[in-house]
């Protein structure tokens, strides 16, 4: 909700896209520092008692949420914020209680199923949620009673989760694997950035600049209106082709490219990768020349842009193992997130004002040709890098 969903929540408030986008970007703070938390969760153990704790805050965020829409954009966005907070600490907890209670062997068995039920959330969210409020919309005849009903709905669901999570997880006193969590709690200490950590962390900027330009101007140019250069796409529109088939392109895209990498090296696939993320902002560069008259046109598109990202999203884990070092080999995805939130928050943050300053057919012609300059600087970079830096 708070990756997908908050601009727009913020958008239909009447917030305009320069404020709207730099308020949702900030949403990610929390996700940034995730890596910074991860000693205090570890000292304070006792990860079922937490999860239960941050689960019930949630749904009491959630519905505080829902109930912010009558006070305005300010109470939704400190609501967001708190909801974005509290998921980062409870993914760090499920993180050590599910690294605590399971083998290494049983976690790979089990990385399939997660990713499916990853992507199936944001489906829920992205699409299934959007989609409700968008016909409560047209119901009600009313903005911000909708969207507190569709928060009341998803407070509702995840309470169930709540008290099924209070029947069925296991207490840690159980696990058999108590040595491997203090292994990992060991590895969790700070340590002051290197020079390779610095030049890798420029790195996954560049390779993720061209994205992170589009990642909110593609929303608001669906939303916005015809007079100002966007689509126009109604609610139910967006839900279903960014959401629902956005969302399982890229899930396709994320398979298909681990396949790729199971049969061939990273380092063999690299340039290709590469080129598939920066693809994505010609997509709607053609889309703002020629826009799609149609919704199954549009859902084409998207799919399109959705399913080149998937492909070459995996490529971040050579800027991110460079940034980890050996010390985080083991839970490189845990700093996944954290560190590609920390690359694209600022493009974020700012795209909303590029996109009023220059209009939906500049701006995404501005993200387009970013995307070569953003490939030679990599290039150069690649160059004067020793060749052991990007050893997987």
């Amino acid at each position: 909700m708070v990756t997908y969903v908050a601009l727009l929540m913020l958008l239909q408030l009447g917030l305009a896209p320069a404020v709207a986008t730099l308020c949702s970007a900030l949403l990610f703070v929390p996700w940034v520092l995730k890596s910074f938390m991860r000693p205090w969760v570890s000292r304070v153990g006792r990860f079922r008692q937490m999860l239960h704790l941050i689960e019930v805050l949630l749904f009491a965020c959630l519905l505080l949420l829902a109930f912010s829409f009558k006070q305005g954009p300010l109470a939704v966005f400190f609501a967001l914020l708190m909801v974005s907070l509290l998921c980062a600490w409870h993914e760090l907890a499920a993180r050590m209680y599910y690294e605590q209670m399971l083998s290494p062997s049983v976690q790979r068995l089990l990385t399939v199923p997660k990713h499916v039920c990853s992507q199936a959330a944001v489906i829920f969210t992205y699409g299934a949620l959007i989609f409700l409020v968008g016909t409560l919309q047209v119901y009600f005849r009313q903005i911000r009673y909708s969207w507190a009903m569709g928060c009341y709905v998803a407070a509702g669901l995840f309470l169930f989760f709540t008290f099924l999570h209070l029947l069925t997880l296991a207490s840690p006193a159980l696990s058999p694997i108590e040595n491997e969590v203090e292994k990992r709690k060991a590895t969790a200490t700070w340590h002051s950035p290197t020079g390779s950590a610095w030049r890798g962390f420029f790195f996954l900027f560049l390779l993720l600049l061209p994205q992170a330009l589009m990642f909110h101007a593609r929303v608001l140019y669906l939303y916005g209106p015809h007079e100002q250069g966007g689509l126009e796409c109604t609610m139910q529109e967006i839900g279903f082709a960014q959401g629902t088939v956005g969302v399982i392109a890229f899930s396709l895209g994320i398979a298909m490219g681990r396949l790729l990498i199971r049969r061939h090296t990273l380092h063999r696939l690299f340039w290709p990768m590469a080129l598939c993320v920066v693809l994505s902002p010609f997509v709607y560069l053609g889309m703002t020349i020629y826009p799609p008259h149609s919704l199954w046109m549009l859902c084409c598109c998207t799919m399109t842009a959705q399913l080149l990202f998937g492909l070459g999203i995996s490529i971040c884990r050579l800027p991110v193992s460079a940034i980890s070092g050996t010390r985080y080999r083991n839970n490189i995805n845990m700093l996944q997130i954290p560190l590609v939130s920390a690359a694209m928050i600022v493009p974020m943050a700012l795209s909303g004002w590029m996109v009023e300053q220059l209009g939906y057919n500049s701006y995404f012609l501005v993200n387009a040709l970013s995307a070569p300059v953003c490939l030679l600087s990599i290039f150069l970079l690649w160059k004067e890098t020793p060749a052991t830096f990007f050893r997987m």
